[in-house]
């Protein structure tokens, strides 16, 4: 089998044909094949210059990323452009399209199922869906300016506030997730500027630094080394695997045995008032993020403008930090529930399908339940169409049943309640299983 050259592009009479063998073995951080519909491509130096992040397409590495591809982005078409000039050949005619051994005719049934949702038009977004969730975002804004302006600065008032802009930014929160994974315009471009304008101006974050974040999580989730949001910094230890380990090598850094309590005190007080708050700031001055940077200091400067006169400075910043304070803990249970008690491991190379099933779950549908999540009860049809609106997850949600009852996949959902009750079981399960390896293997 030939050697793809470094830059690829090569004419089509000179095509190289591959093994998964070959293929597999450009997984490195200086050496990045991946295939898409059986072409094979060398990403190596167009890594870096990935919208989506240079890490996220490095976890594909070395594996078939058609699915993956056809998830996050909404022209793919257009796409192929970019991918064009780093062709460097195809599988080998008598290689199966999947790797690994997966079940080809699982794949090729949720392709199927993929088709049939854009025939169904369900990757088509409601305008008026989305123009009356940002209306009662900015709603809740207005409303906030009003008290404060005509009942004053009381403790009852304030408090009442805090509420409303907590609410506000929850729910921003939710609708930049939308704009961020492309599901309200047809047009990349339109999604990427509202997408600056929510998160930057209306919630003081950067639209980069997410992106880049949370396409790992919706690539790999809940595989430790790629999903960013199972990198614990030794605070908490997650899943069967991870706990074992570090009890046989006797690591201690904090008592994990007590981490189903102690969890209450750190992850949903201090996620985005400490730890998100110092990542976004240097992650946008140290990669140079000049634009979201400049959209985040909007909003500094519009919530100052509009409070300081009641509250001075010192107040204002008091009453931003405890905002912030109450939707960490909004954030926290809802984006929590569906993953820390699902499978968490490290890498197993399953088909896309398997993959996200394995580390997500649903929770039941209400109206509540819908808009208090932002539609991440759905979490299930989310990751497998990120692109997909989220108003439209309940009508694919039977077929995406359907298929896994067929394949014997397990489709989980439960209620709210539990929902938040198992994250505090799943980190005691963790736990004990640290424990027990600690003190006795």
């Amino acid at each position: 089998m030939g050697k793809g050259g470094e830059q690829g592009g090569e004419p089509e009479a000179q095509i190289r044909f591959y093994t998964w063998e070959e293929i597999q073995k450009h997984n490195l951080r200086t050496d990045k094949w991946l295939v898409i519909e059986r072409k094979v491509y060398n990403v190596t130096k167009w890594a870096n210059r990935h919208p989506g992040g240079q890490r996220v397409i490095s976890h594909c590495a070395g594996e078939d990323a058609t699915d993956a591809f056809q998830a996050f982005h909404i022209n793919p078409t257009l796409v192929q452009k970019f991918l064009k000039p780093l062709l460097i050949g195809e599988l080998a005619p008598g290689e199966p399209s999947q790797d690994r051994d997966k079940n080809a005719r699982l794949v090729e049934d949720f392709r199927t199922l993929r088709k049939t949702a854009e025939d169904m038009n369900l990757f088509r977004a409601s305008p008026l869906f989305f123009s009356l969730y940002l209306g009662h975002i900015i709603a809740m804004e207005v409303l906030a300016w009003f008290m404060v302006s005509y009942l004053g600065t009381g403790w009852i008032t304030t408090l009442i506030l805090a509420c409303i802009l907590t609410t506000s930014q929850a729910q921003a929160g939710w609708l930049q997730h939308d704009f961020g994974h492309l599901s309200v315009f047809k047009k990349s471009s339109w999604n990427h500027i509202v997408h600056k304008f929510v998160i930057g101006h209306l919630k003081g974050a950067s639209a980069n630094w997410w992106n880049h974040r949370h396409f790992q999580h919706h690539a790999k989730p809940n595989i430790f080394k790629k999903d960013p949001d199972v990198n614990m910094l030794h605070v908490f230890v997650l899943g069967d695997t991870q706990p074992v380990e570090y009890g046989k090598k006797k690591l201690k850094y904090l008592p994990y045995n007590h981490q189903h309590e102690y969890f209450f005190l750190i992850f949903p007080p201090l996620l985005i008032p400490v730890y998100f708050q110092i990542q976004i700031i240097s992650t946008m001055i140290r990669r140079r993020f000049w634009a979201d940077l400049a959209w985040a200091i909007s909003y500094y400067m519009r919530y100052f403008i509009t409070y300081i006169p009641f509250y001075g400075v010192l107040g204002s910043l008091f009453l931003l930090t405890f905002v912030r304070f109450l939707e960490s803990h909004w954030f926290v249970w809802v984006t929590q529930m569906n993953h820390i008690p699902m499978e968490i491991d490290c890498e197993k190379h399953r088909d896309w399908l398997s993959s996200q099933l394995a580390a997500t779950c649903n929770i039941e549908q209400s109206f509540f339940n819908d808009w208090f999540t932002g539609h991440l009860n759905f979490q299930i049809e989310h990751h497998l169409f990120p692109t997909m609106p989220r108003h439209n997850f309940w009508k694919v949600k039977p077929l995406v049943k359907s298929l896994c009852a067929k394949y014997g996949v397990p489709y989980e959902e439960k209620p709210l309640g539990k929902a938040f009750v198992d994250i505090v079981g799943s980190l005691k399960k963790s736990g004990d299983l640290w424990l027990d390896a600690y003190l006795h293997k």
